[in-house]
């Protein structure tokens, strides 16, 4: 005779919602940390190569309703990446907010 063995539902493993709230917290806490050190590692040094000439793509972004005008649009697109990378503070004048970029340039790219 074949006998199976039915557990009861005490001894049955239930779902744990633990073990997913740990995980879910863990990554929720790991994507902040890992776009910072992007950003600084990665994407920030990449502007180095040429800091004068992505402020001045900044500046057209920020004050031109057509910055590119007929010229490749690429350039701007990558300046306009600072505009996530450094934030624009909300009463933060243009021209301070530029300097600030360029005080960032200056303190990345040359270590000063």
């Amino acid at each position: 005779m074949n006998r199976t063995h039915h557990l009861s539902s005490k001894e049955r493993p239930g779902f744990r919602p633990l073990p997913v709230v740990i995980i879910v917290v863990a990554v929720l806490l790991i994507i902040p940390v890992w776009l910072n050190w992007y950003s600084a590692s990665v994407s920030l040094p990449r502007y180095c190569a040429n800091p004068q000439q992505t402020l001045t793509h900044l500046r057209q972004i920020l004050t031109e309703p057509r910055p590119a005008g007929e010229e490749s649009r690429r350039p701007y697109l990558i300046a306009a990446k600072l505009l996530f990378l450094l934030p624009r503070q909300t009463d933060e004048s243009v021209e301070v907010y530029l300097r600030r970029v360029e005080n960032h340039f200056q303190n990345r790219c040359h270590g000063h």
